[in-house]
């Protein structure tokens, strides 16, 4: 049994469909808060079970019977390494032989404010004495394309990330990586830092979306707080505003990149290239 947490969510959706090409829906079971927008899963044959990080009998339900566990890292920043921490125990009380962990590329070694949490869940991971890898997920390309309305609307792609190089993937090039890992021998003990085969300034993405769309489109750099405030002023909340201007300033610094291809080795194939994600999101 393959359990999969966070599955109602964009990463860990694309894991159980990964899963389903190789594995019978009877040995996968996928976890959400509210399962009932997990009923598509459930229609494919796929077990769905109530599991919430901060409710740690719900975890020793959702885990019972679990060979491996995907811990998809929570998505609410701040609160968790708390979180991870009942997650852990709770594998640990189900008898869990893997662990597979989707943290943050070189979490022992990011500047990024988010790198913390990873590193404390890491930690934990470490101390439980579970067999478990670590799956170092490095930016999604996602994260920057749902910039490219606005900067089509404005003619302008607002950053604080300097010449840093940004070498992000597919959301599904990790979901296929973690499969893989799922689905493999040999992986315990493993740290995988996780990104694309190339990688691009946002100046270069600028250019790209411009080429793309025939729309003049420029980079324009700002300092890191006047980011943060330009994304509050377009309306995102101040904390996940302060965490974008927080990773940009942190690419700035190299901090999303990675020129190593364990992505693609992983996968068996080459990452979904920055060009050609964005003229799928321009079609």
């Amino acid at each position: 049994m393959i359990v999969v947490t966070g599955a109602t969510g964009q990463l860990g959706r694309l894991v159980v469909a990964e899963l389903l090409k190789t594995v019978p829906a009877a040995e996968i079971a996928a976890l959400a808060r509210d399962p009932a927008k997990a009923a598509d899963l459930a229609a494919l044959g796929v077990a769905v079970r109530r599991g919430d990080y901060a409710d740690p009998a719900s975890l020793d339900a959702a885990f019972a019977g679990a060979d491996k566990l995907l811990l998809i890292s929570s998505s609410e920043v701040g609160r968790r390494e708390a979180q991870h921490r009942n997650a852990i125990a709770a594998a640990k009380r189900a008898g869990v032989k893997l662990v597979a962990y989707t943290s943050i590329l070189h979490a022992d070694s990011t500047p990024l404010g988010l790198g913390a949490e990873h590193r404390a869940t890491e930690a934990l991971l470490k101390e439980s004495g579970i067999p478990h890898v670590l799956l170092r997920n490095g930016w999604y390309t996602e994260n920057y394309l749902a910039s490219v309305p606005p900067a089509l609307a404005h003619g302008a792609f607002l950053g604080a990330a300097g010449a840093g190089r940004i070498a992000s993937a597919a959301r599904a090039d990790y979901a296929a990586a973690a499969a893989a890992v799922l689905t493999g021998a040999g992986h315990a003990g493993k740290v995988y830092e996780l990104a694309g085969d190339s990688a691009y300034t946002l100046a270069e993405l600028a250019a790209e979306v411009a080429k793309a769309s025939g729309k003049p489109v420029v980079y324009r750099d700002l300092p890191e707080a006047e980011f943060r405030a330009a994304l509050e002023a377009a309306g995102l909340p101040a904390p996940l505003a302060a965490l974008l201007a927080d990773s940009d300033a942190g690419a700035a610094k190299g901090a999303l990149f990675d020129d190593g291809r364990a992505l693609s080795r992983l996968i068996g194939r080459p990452t979904a290239p920055m060009a050609k994600m964005v003229e799928a999101a321009l079609a």
